[in-house]
């Protein structure tokens, strides 16, 4: 067979000398024609063994630049809806968060305030030129291991629903050296953002382990991965556009290939960091020591030697800028980072708080863990306050509770999943001999019946509590909603944060809205029957301790209701003086006979 040859490119070789005077052509012949034409003339000319092999499909329009999408003039949906309070946000990292008043109280101030002004800005275009020169409310959490630094910052950036992503400190590197680059955070936020730029831009950047990356005094040579670090974040803590395309990213090179390819348009996307809020963390060992210096220096007698943790904490609200700088941080990074605030170290007593918390996420994803393999677990409090004892020695703070928990139900969960043991009850026994409880409960049925009777005692507890802390906590939320606490709902909204391990804002949000579908339907039904349909707030407790209690089955339910009551509410609507119908808790139990003995007892008056 003869070879081919295969020609990817013509070009005349002449074409250099001719000089072009003559404007190009306007009406050039696509890909598909210009193969064509060549192809023919070449197979007249060498016969079939020359053929014109296409390697891709280049553009035919002239190259520029592609300028973004124009805005929809339609209401854009903004990227948050923002208007919480300062006490607001507090009281919510209240209902998760032990201690930590003044952390807490900082944290909430600063990052209200940041939104806050982006909405004020946003609202008031011609007042943004004040702008030029304003320092973002970057903040800097100091505290030990397992204080809930974390916690905080994922918490509150729920509540805002702003995206939020968090890094390592310690696995960057200066731009152009082996390690990640710190823009990456930036493109990693884009992403948790389902690729929308605009919220992207509106979210916050958590860094852990920053005092990792303060200078080393003993470093000879450039330290890429401390200072060139912190030099690194100057930028982008500030205001800077970061490109999504990476210039070491083949992945991304390829995607701009692809997209000129297709489009002959090159796209540059950036990310603007004007309004992302970066939030800095660490544990700072050793720089209680540096303040303690400085004071010691300011006053008469010297400080006793730092050995409690509240002592160290103590020295840490006094730090300043030049105690940072001394650490090893360079001044301007320490100037992007205004706001500073100090977890304090966990004691025993608020290790028990967290267990006793109902939203503790230690208790309830071991339950969790039980209730996968069918399995009812509960503690009892005793055994809850020998487990923060143990944790507490561990000095790991919160982190202790998970070690001792696992340490205390590990056989159990391995164990108890191969038998029909289905109640699990951990008492101060258990806790203190977990290997002995478990054989006692695996040979002695009647062992078996005891930790499935406490467990229906402790879960009727913990219902009477949860309903009293839903009345106090969500009662405002509730009523803002113009949903009525009643003893009967609040008993099923703990129900169901306890059957499903909700927390109790999830469970209140899910009741507002049952509860707004069932008064939409009452709404349609008022139409479609010509009289105004209500129903009594007993009514709508029937209705939602029905299960399951999904917004699909509560609609079919009230359907139902609704063509069993349509004809005698048509008759009612006839006549006169009758403005109002209020279906009541034994319309939903007996409809058929509820809406009967309504018609018949109103015109039995007439």
């Amino acid at each position: 067979m003869a070879a081919q040859a295969v020609i990817g490119r013509i070009r005349n070789p002449h074409a250099r000398d001719k000089p072009m005077t003559e404007p190009p052509h306007t009406n050039l012949p696509d890909q598909k024609e210009l193969e064509k034409e060549l192809s023919e003339y070449l197979s007249k000319k060498y016969g079939e063994r020359v053929k014109i092999v296409s390697s891709g499909i280049m553009p035919n329009v002239a190259f520029q630049e592609e300028k973004p999408a124009p805005e929809k003039e339609a209401a854009a949906k903004k990227p948050f809806d923002f208007s919480l309070t300062p006490e607001e946000l507090v009281a919510y990292l209240d209902e998760y968060v032990v201690r930590q008043d003044e952390a807490k109280a900082v944290l909430a101030t600063k990052v209200c305030t940041h939104f806050n002004r982006i909405r004020y800005a946003e609202a008031n275009p011609e007042k943004r030129q004040h702008d030029v020169g304003r320092i973002k409310n970057n903040v800097l959490l100091m505290g030990p291991t397992g204080v809930g630094k974390t916690f905080l910052v994922k918490l509150i950036a729920q509540r805002l629903g702003v995206p939020f992503i968090k890094g390592d400190a310690t696995k960057f590197s200066e731009t152009g050296y082996v390690g990640g680059d710190v823009e990456d955070l930036v493109r990693d936020l884009l992403r948790e953002a389902d690729g929308d730029i605009e919220r992207a831009q509106y979210g916050i950047i958590y860094v852990d382990e920053i005092d990792k990356i303060a200078s080393s005094q003993s470093r000879l040579g450039p330290d890429v991965s401390r200072t060139g670090v912190q030099r690194a974040f100057l930028k982008p803590m500030e205001e800077t556009e970061v490109e999504l395309k990476q210039p070491h990213d083949p992945v991304s090179q390829l995607e701009a290939i692809e997209h000129f390819r297709t489009t002959g348009k090159r796209q540059r996307r950036v990310v603007n960091t004007r309004n992302i809020l970066f939030i800095m963390s660490g544990a700072f060992g050793g720089l209680d020591e540096i303040v303690k210096k400085r004071e010691q220096q300011r006053s008469i007698g010297f400080e006793s030697t730092v050995t409690s943790p509240k002592e160290t904490a103590r020295f840490l609200k006094k730090v300043r800028a030049e105690d940072l700088i001394q650490f090893g941080f360079e001044s301007e990074f320490v100037g992007r980072l205004p706001v500073i605030a100090v977890l304090d170290q966990l004691t025993e007593a608020d290790l028990y708080d967290i267990l006793l918390n109902p939203n503790c996420a230690v208790v309830v994803g071991k339950k969790q863990d039980f209730i996968a393999y069918g399995i009812k677990l509960h503690f009892e409090e005793a055994a809850m306050r020998l487990i923060a004892a143990k944790a507490a020695r561990e000095q790991t703070g919160a982190r202790g509770l998970v070690s001792v928990m696992e340490k205390v139900l590990l056989h159990f969960e391995k164990r108890l999943p191969s038998t029909t043991v289905n109640c699990l009850v951990v008492t101060p026994a258990l806790v203190e001999n977990p290997q002995a409880e478990l054989q006692r409960l695996l040979a002695d049925p009647e062992c078996q019946d005891v930790h499935c009777r406490r467990w229906h005692e402790l879960a009727e507890e913990e219902v009477r509590g949860i309903a009293e802390r839903l009345l106090r906590q969500q009662g405002g939320y509730l009523e803002a909603h113009e949903v009525l606490a009643t003893p009967a709902r609040l008993r099923l909204m703990a129900e169901r944060c306890q059957a499903d391990n909700l927390e109790p804002r999830t469970v209140c949000d899910i009741f507002v809205d049952r509860i707004r579908d069932i008064r939409q339907s009452a709404a349609d039904l008022s139409r479609r029957c010509g009289i105004k349909v209500s129903f009594s707030e007993d009514a709508i407790d029937h209705i939602l301790a029905r299960q399951p209690m999904t917004a699909a089955a509560i609609a079919d339910f009230c359907r139902e209701l609704g063509n069993t009551f349509e004809y005698g509410l048509r008759l009612l609507s006839e006549k006169k003086g009758i403005d109002e119908v209020v279906i009541t808790a034994e319309g939903i139990d007996a409809p058929t006979r509820f809406v009967n003995d309504l018609v018949s007892s109103k015109f039995r008056l007439e």
